[in-house]
């Protein structure tokens, strides 16, 4: 027997070969049009983060895409929605095409678009680039998790926002990869409800690093970054409890001896116990508290309908297959709410 077949890994069952960046961007193109209209969300999104633009950015959508017509559905709604609320509100839509799993299950509409453990991720890359496109031709800007390092280069392009999940924000690959993504990165507390560790990912994605990665023709590449000035916090409660509140982030300002970086508030997860239904009095109590927190933008976990479900054969059209989401009725219900209660602030610091 050939010494080589001892050492040469017998885990591998199966390659297959993928389109590169630059082949699947050829294929399902960014227009000048719509380039543009990506460039001009990222700049509204950086200026609300730095304080320039005092509206509050809401990034709201499913936990998971996993149907593009529940997709497209729920991004018209959000769509009009924005026309209502724009003087006050700048809306995303959480596109998230990865899911980060504590064990194994569904990784998402990018590596399993047929959710039968086929796990056609050639497909899934196609199909998810044309899902974006066609959000992005609604007039949305749209935001999703940075979890594959080989999958941001065929992404790059179109996402106006982009976080680094509770698991992650500790890796330095992912520390990096921010550092050269063209778009503001949002780095989460762990899970333990450490926010150092996001403090810590924030410094260093704004630096420059050297790092391997992937070319757009696919290739091995040593990346030059010049390091990510629209790295921010994102507080998301820890597995112990929440820490939206004004008590909360005074002692975090207080424990790290400086001026935190732009806050962003993820009303789910250890924020709302894991309970969809308690996103409303989350950011209720956040928007009570904004003159005295500064908090700059929110997200929400929200589909056309209430609650999650299992995958099977029959499933219920816009209800969410990962994590529990507002539905659309109280969704839109809460964000005219608090934008009637922004008016009402704004038009308070102006008399």
């Amino acid at each position: 027997m050939n010494a080589l077949n001892h050492v040469l890994n017998s885990n591998i069952s199966k390659e297959t070969i993928l389109s590169l960046p630059y082949q699947l961007k050829a294929e399902y193109p960014l227009s000048p049009v719509l380039a543009t209209q990506v460039a001009e969300h990222r700049q509204a999104i950086s200026s609300i983060l730095s304080g320039q633009d005092p509206r509050l950015l809401v990034i709201a959508g499913p936990c998971s895409l996993h149907d593009p017509r529940s997709a497209l559905e729920y991004a018209g709604q959000l769509q009009q929605l924005q026309q209502q609320v724009s003087d006050q509100i700048l809306l995303v839509m959480r596109a998230y095409i990865e899911k980060p799993r504590t064990t194994v299950g569904w990784k998402g509409f990018l590596y399993d678009p047929d959710l039968d453990g086929s796990s056609d991720l050639q497909q899934g890359l196609k199909q998810s680039r044309a899902l974006y496109l066609q959000l992005i031709e609604m007039g949305l800007p749209i935001a999703s998790e940075i979890l594959s390092p080989l999958a941001t280069a065929y992404f790059d392009d179109l996402l106006a926002w982009g976080a680094i999940g509770a698991r992650t924000s500790e890796s330095q690959v992912h520390r990096e990869i921010a550092s050269h993504m063209p778009y503001s990165i949002g780095f989460k507390n762990g899970t333990d409800g450490s926010v150092q560790i996001a403090l810590d990912a924030i410094q260093s994605a704004s630096n420059a690093h050297q790092f391997m990665g992937i070319s757009q023709t696919g290739l091995p590449a040593i990346i030059h970054s010049s390091g990510n000035p629209l790295a921010h916090l994102i507080l998301r409660g820890s597995n112990t409890g929440p820490n939206h509140d004004l008590e909360s982030i005074l002692s975090i300002r207080k424990k790290h001896q400086a001026d935190l970086p732009a806050l962003v508030i993820d009303c789910s997860h250890g924020n709302s116990s894991k309970n969809p239904l308690r996103q409303p009095e989350v950011l209720q109590q956040i928007i009570a508290e904004r003159a005295l927190t500064q908090v700059r933008g929110v997200m929400l976990e929200s589909h056309l309908v209430d609650g999650k479900q299992q995958i099977s054969d029959q499933l219920v059209h816009g209800q969410s297959i990962t994590d529990g989401c507002l539905g659309w009725d109280k969704t839109s219900q809460l964000l005219l709410g608090i934008h009637r209660q922004l008016q009402q602030n704004a038009l308070s610091c102006s008399a």
